[in-house]
């Protein structure tokens, strides 16, 4: 979008005054507008060899070789619009007009695959024991633990970066050091990570309260660092934010079938005969989006657990909601989890 201002090209350029300028910019495409900066048209190498191989000559006016209806897109279009036109047209530039039709923009498609930088602080909790694990852990913190090729919290810390997230502090206490040699200050990742520690452990909630108190007023992703998952964060935040939920529990639906028929008595006369019902319920997967007001009512020190946390904002009359998530999820608790891990990484990430 900042550099489209360099591959305008006035009507009366020349074929080679145009292979400059597309060469020079590197944008592979050159737009050719009038003097009021309303788009004639588009030109690409393709269609200047095209031109060439009809008997154009390179003195030629480039209008010529143009493309003269060139697909466009309103410069208020969203990203995925953009994106749609850009597939249905085989397109790896798209001019962007303003209400007047004249020229404002250039998506290209490389631009457009990129996530939207959120500025939306990321927490995750990494300071577990892992006594499940062991001896894995004996020498490991349960973050740390490899799947695949990379520990478990890199690949979470992977999967925020991939949407856009930037801002990351991570809470530490069994063993803290070997998190902070692997991913130092996040700058190998393009990213920044801060990290605070429990000297004690405070529960699943009580580490809020050793987050700096000058975080952004923005609603903040907090979870586990020993979950392996594909949940889109972004629809999640889009989804808070949406039903204006002063927290968001992101939950599972399960199911839990009953191979024999179910009955209810009452003073031991049947009320009720199921066969084989099947149970379906939601669970919590560890993740969360937490307002800043949730945040600053956890005192430092305050050992909480989350869902005590929640529960005493919901009493408090706090909008506290939930978001079921339908993508891939696996809580690495006990080893036949750490087990289906390593074989569900190479299909997933």
């Amino acid at each position: 979008m900042t550099d489209w201002k360099r591959v305008v090209i006035n009507s009366q350029a020349t074929i080679r005054d145009a292979m400059r300028v597309i060469d020079k910019a590197a944008l592979r495409i050159g737009l050719i507008c009038d003097e009021q900066n309303k788009l004639l048209g588009t030109v690409t190498d393709g269609d200047i060899r095209r031109g060439l191989l009809v008997d154009c000559e390179m003195q030629d006016l480039v209008a010529k070789v143009m493309n003269k209806k060139p697909t466009t897109a309103p410069l208020t279009s969203s990203r995925e619009h953009r994106l749609k036109l850009m597939d249905k047209h085989d397109l790896l530039a798209l001019p962007l007009l303003d209400e007047t039709g004249c020229l404002a923009g250039l998506e290209t498609l490389h631009q457009a695959l990129q996530p939207t930088k959120k500025a939306n602080p990321v927490f995750i909790m990494a300071g577990g024991f892992g006594t499940r694990l062991q001896p894995l852990t004996d020498h490991c913190p349960k973050p740390m633990l490899r799947v695949g090729d990379k520990p478990m919290l890199e690949h979470l810390i992977n999967q925020f970066i991939k949407q856009g997230f930037h801002q990351f502090y991570i809470s530490t206490h069994y063993m803290p050091e070997l998190i902070h040699q692997h991913f130092g200050d996040g700058s190998q990742w393009g990213v920044k990570i801060t990290y605070v520690h429990e000297t004690t452990p405070l529960g699943t909630g009580g580490a809020l309260g050793l987050l700096p108190k000058d975080l952004p007023q923005l609603p903040l992703i907090m979870m586990n660092g020993d979950v392996l998952t594909k949940v889109d964060f972004s629809k999640l935040l889009e989804h808070h934010q949406a039903q204006k939920f002063d927290a968001t529990m992101c939950v599972r639906e399960d199911e839990h079938r009953i191979p024999f028929g179910v009955i209810e008595t009452e003073q031991q006369l049947i009320t009720t005969m199921v066969e084989k019902p099947t149970y379906r319920y939601k669970i919590n997967t560890g993740i969360y989006i937490l307002n800043s007001e949730i945040i600053a009512k956890v005192k430092t020190g305050q050992p909480i657990d989350l869902p005590t946390l929640l529960e005493k904002n919901r009493q408090a009359g706090k909008r506290i909601g939930t978001y079921t998530s339908y993508d891939y999820w696996l809580d690495i608790g006990q080893m036949k989890d750490y087990q289906k891990a390593q074989q569900d990484i190479e299909r997933l990430f």
